[in-house]
């Protein structure tokens, strides 16, 4: 029998809410506004702030990402960030045992048994196939950087 994997995204909403957590890199923005038919410029005029130097999607009055929909999840699921595809699997959670802890609290997807072991070598793998590690702290989100400064390096 296979193991069950660490995660399964529930689309429940959690990971979207609050501002300044989707950071959009450059491969984000090329591949959103192309997904949406924009050219980028209004893709960033219609979605995106500039905050701390760098470009976020907004969020919308109820305080989530501006394309999540309640009951319906993530309305660009297919092209959404990278940071939005790296979940659960931030660096904070891959090298604190503590923050896998809270973040198992936080998100129904995590499965609740894994141990931390699992969750690194798991996530380890799921960032490197799918390209997720990030490597331009200017303009990409730091939760994806690699932390080559601790013993858990991914």
């Amino acid at each position: 029998m296979k193991n069950l994997p660490v995660f399964e995204c529930t689309m429940c909403g959690q990971c979207c809410e609050g501002e300044g957590g989707i950071i959009l890199g450059p491969h984000d923005l090329e591949r959103i506004s192309s997904g949406l038919k924009l050219c980028s410029e209004d893709f960033l005029k219609c979605y995106g702030v500039y905050r701390n130097g760098k470009w976020q999607i907004r969020t919308g009055d109820d305080g989530k990402c501006i394309f999540f929909r309640e009951g319906a999840g993530c309305t660009v699921h297919p092209i959404r960030p990278d940071v939005c595809r790296a979940w659960p699997f931030f660096r904070g959670n891959m090298i604190d045992s503590e923050s896998l802890y809270l973040a198992k609290d936080y998100c129904p997807g995590i499965r609740q048994d894994t141990t931390f072991e699992e969750f690194i070598a798991e996530g380890k793998a799921y960032l490197e196939e799918n390209g997720l590690v990030a490597s331009d702290p200017k303009t990409e989100g730091h939760a994806l950087l690699p932390a080559s400064s601790t013993k858990t390096a991914f």
